[in-house]
């Protein structure tokens, strides 16, 4: 940063104490830490800002209802074993289509693409969806890893 030595460091604070007077440099020096902390409470403010708005393919949460309360679904009795149906919380994919569909999918419009085990793919509806055989294919098309996932193949 700066190339400040420690002789330097004290002439520079003997030629403040000589300019400023031994009252005014505690004030100084408290002043200037004010304004460091403001700078750096503004450049924080700043960063987390600019990181929400670049929040890239990333859904709302879907919403969980209690036990006990009613909702859409309240009216239909949770099966212990879903059996061939769609996986729970899929997108409406079943079984069959998930082990033999192509290992990697992103959403129309987004920037992201997942594979198929990730939880975030799986929020993405099936009409929306984008397919890729190999990872190289989707990074050619210009989408970008899952920061959650990271799709990888083996060389």
């Amino acid at each position: 940063m700066l190339d400040i030595g420690l002789q330097e460091l004290l002439l520079i604070l003997v030629i403040a104490l000589l300019v400023f007077g031994p009252k005014k440099l505690p004030e100084l020096g408290r002043a200037i830490g004010r304004a460091l902390r403001e700078f750096r409470r503004a450049s924080d403010e700043f960063r987390s800002t600019i990181e929400e708005n670049l929040q890239i393919n990333e859904p709302a949460p879907m919403p969980t209802i209690a036990p006990g309360e009613a909702g859409p679904s309240a009216s239909v009795a949770p099966s212990p074993d879903p059996g061939p149906g769609p996986l729970p919380d899929s997108g409406g994919i079943t079984d069959a289509q998930a082990e033999s569909g192509e290992p990697y999918w992103a959403g129309r419009g987004s920037r992201l693409f997942h594979a198929r085990e990730c939880g975030w793919a799986k929020r993405i509806p099936e009409p929306e969806r984008t397919y890729f055989k190999r990872v190289q294919e989707a990074k050619e098309q210009g989408f970008q890893t899952c920061p959650v996932c990271e799709p990888w193949e083996p060389a």
